[in-house]
């Protein structure tokens, strides 16, 4: 009952209300990219400064168009008014993610850069996004990252005065795991680039599953542009997943 009175977080200035996720959204930006300048300064790194700029530009620009792209496409009613402010105010991180990695890529083409960039990215992006969803948690329902109505144990009324599933808190939780994972990963022997790849192929083996228990609306087959987004990565990762399952499966 106290939660209830609590969602959504807001604070008050010059008279007028904010959610708290605007500051939280800075902050996972910020620190972000100081945990990647950290982390940058312990490696080798096979790819200049002017180059790293470059590709964290393609990564940032398409990470912008991305997200804004799946999130409209979450709601595919929306298209029949499809607006300047809509597209502006509708993101989602799988999105970002998503237009990220074809942004890196694409930009790496144009500059002549052929090795793998992203493992210096993975906690960065792993602590920033942790951080994203305390903010989309203090939105409880104002934001569509809630989960359906549920009994379960972990039943969260996040201020509509249903209990439903805590996604957010979900998230979190897989993410902190995947933090230990990585770490425990720090002084294997793995080819460059690997880290990256099983970052992106977790995180939407994770989205893809979860999004079963969110109000989702379909894009084609019953499935939604969330578990579309992770199908097509499943496929663009098909021969590190093989690969990586082979080994598994040998140690094993």
């Amino acid at each position: 009952m106290l939660l209830k009175s609590l969602f959504p977080f807001q604070f008050e200035l010059f008279g007028d209300r904010y959610h708290y996720h605007y500051i939280f959204e800075t902050l996972a930006f910020i620190i972000g990219v100081r945990l990647y300048y950290f982390y940058k300064k312990g490696i080798k790194d096979p790819i200049s400064d002017e180059n790293r700029l470059w590709i964290m530009l393609g990564a940032m620009l398409g990470a912008l168009i991305g997200s804004r792209v799946i999130a409209v496409l979450e709601t595919p009613e929306v298209l029949h008014h499809l607006s300047f402010s809509v597209l502006y105010q509708s993101k989602t991180i799988v999105g970002g993610l998503l237009g990220g990695l074809f942004g890196v890529e694409l930009i790496k083409k144009i500059i002549g850069v052929n090795v793998a960039s992203g493992d210096v990215y993975v906690i960065p992006i792993l602590v920033a996004l942790i951080i994203g969803r305390i903010g989309c948690f203090s939105m409880g329902t104002d934001e569509p990252t809630y989960g359906i109505p549920s009994h379960f144990f972990t039943g969260m009324d996040l201020g509509d005065g249903i209990l439903r599933h805590p996604i957010m808190l979900y998230e979190m939780v897989y993410l902190i795991l995947l933090i230990f994972l990585f770490n425990g990963l720090k002084n294997k022997t793995l080819i460059n680039g690997d880290r990256f790849k099983l970052l992106m192929v977790l995180y939407f083996l994770f989205r893809f599953w979860v999004e079963f228990i969110k109000p989702y609306h379909s894009l084609f087959l019953n499935l939604s542009s969330i578990h579309w987004s992770a199908l097509f990565i499943f496929i663009y990762y098909y021969k590190f997943i093989i690969r990586i399952s082979k080994q598994i499966l040998h140690k094993q």
